[in-house]
């Protein structure tokens, strides 16, 4: 069995965002083999009977200060996005009814385009947008995030995840360790080359 990194990701996660980005950058060579895992962090929190950050201002003041050192010291161009949170629900969707480049694509544009561009990439308009930037078509998407297919697919991720111990984004799973937040990227690597 050739050994991954999991990588499970919520587009709505700033934190998701920044260890994307940095695992982007040192897997420029493609030689660390990551299979990303998307899912609903809101399904995700109820399930674990968790309050997100977002929803405790002391946490999101802190939050928000945090993930602007981290994109410092890492060189990422960051913007907190005004309309955070957001319901990430049909942008996950969206993401597992593509496949090959359009996934890659529709991964780096919704990240750069919320966490970095300031976009509400909820708004229909400006995911419209961006599935015109990837070449997807957009009726075709509208339509398959309506599946029933795609809406189970969803929450079987989401659940498999919860039944795994996991309960945030992003978390990497290497060799059954689970490994939560961007932080623990490092230890996740380790693992990985150990």
């Amino acid at each position: 069995m050739t050994k991954s990194i999991e990588f499970y990701f919520d587009f709505i996660s700033p934190y998701s965002f920044l260890a994307y980005k940095r695992l982007k950058s040192l897997n420029k060579n493609k030689i660390i083999n990551i299979i990303y895992k998307p899912v609903l962090l809101g399904g995700l929190h109820k399930l674990g009977e968790i309050t997100p950050p977002a929803f405790n201002e002391r946490k999101l003041k802190n939050m928000k200060n945090d993930c602007n050192l981290i994109a410092i010291k890492n060189n990422i161009k960051f913007k907190w996005n005004t309309k955070f949170p957001i319901n990430s629900l049909y942008l996950m969707r969206g993401y597992l009814l593509m496949d090959g480049q359009f996934q890659k694509k529709f991964l780096d544009i919704c990240f750069d385009s919320y966490w970095r561009d300031n976009v509400d990439i909820s708004n229909e308009k400006s995911l419209n947008k961006i599935l015109e930037m990837i070449e997807f078509d957009q009726k075709e998407f509208f339509k398959k995030i309506q599946n029933t297919k795609i809406k189970e697919k969803l929450k079987e991720f989401t659940i498999s995840a919860f039944k795994k111990d996991i309960f945030g984004a992003p978390t990497f799973v290497v060799n059954n360790k689970i490994f939560w937040g961007q932080d623990r990227l490092d230890y996740a690597l380790d693992e990985y080359n150990s």
